[in-house]
């Protein structure tokens, strides 16, 4: 990844988002480039999508909802119900438009890393787990990362999307349907 192209996108990052999301944007560029180093990936590509996933999480609705239109999927009834939920689709949109980005898994990683999606290469499962699990997370230990990182990367997402379920249904939020698929494909249902 182009080290201008990163800078130029942290920096927005940092002019559009609270200090509290800006930092979580960092600790999860942080984690994401540590798991791809890991798993053998680019690490600049994980810092890349860590830095840009949130980049529009605290857009208006209305710029939320024609960013996230630009590629061309529906808008769920769980979206159309909390619209905050675009912002991977958005700012996915926004890098290709805005940024150049062209990089399918860094646009795929960003738009999906929200929910999951069925399909998602290994970059993007990265980035959905480092969104979980960056150390500025209430329940993060040592001991978590110790048994995480013991396991494969499949593995790996396989329990955190399943920790992200138990949570959402513990708090009565709804479970999306792509998060569900996502589950299945992992679990070769």
């Amino acid at each position: 990844m182009d080290a201008k192209l990163i800078e130029r996108v942290k920096r927005y990052a940092m002019g559009v988002e609270s200090q509290n999301r800006y930092e979580h944007s960092v600790r999860t560029a942080q984690m994401a480039h540590r798991m791809c180093c890991m798993f053998g990936l680019d690490p600049s590509r994980g810092y890349f999508t860590g830095i840009a996933h949130d980049m529009c999480k605290e857009m208006t609705e209305r710029l939320l909802f024609s960013l996230s239109s630009r590629d061309g999927q529906p808008i769920s009834d769980l979206e159309k119900s909390k619209p905050s939920l675009l912002h991977g689709r958005a700012a996915a949109a926004m890098l290709q438009s805005d940024f150049g980005v062209e990089d399918r898994d860094v646009l795929d990683a960003v738009r999906f890393h929200t929910f999951g999606m069925p399909g998602m290469c290994d970059l993007a499962k990265i980035l959905y787990v480092a969104d979980k699990i960056e150390p500025g997370r209430n329940h993060i230990t040592s001991d978590y990362y110790e048994y995480l990182f013991a396991m494969s990367l499949n593995e790996i997402v396989v329990t955190v999307v399943k920790e992200n379920i138990a949570y959402l249904k513990k708090k009565g939020k709804t479970v999306s349907l792509a998060t569900r698929n996502f589950l299945d494909e992992l679990e070769g249902k």
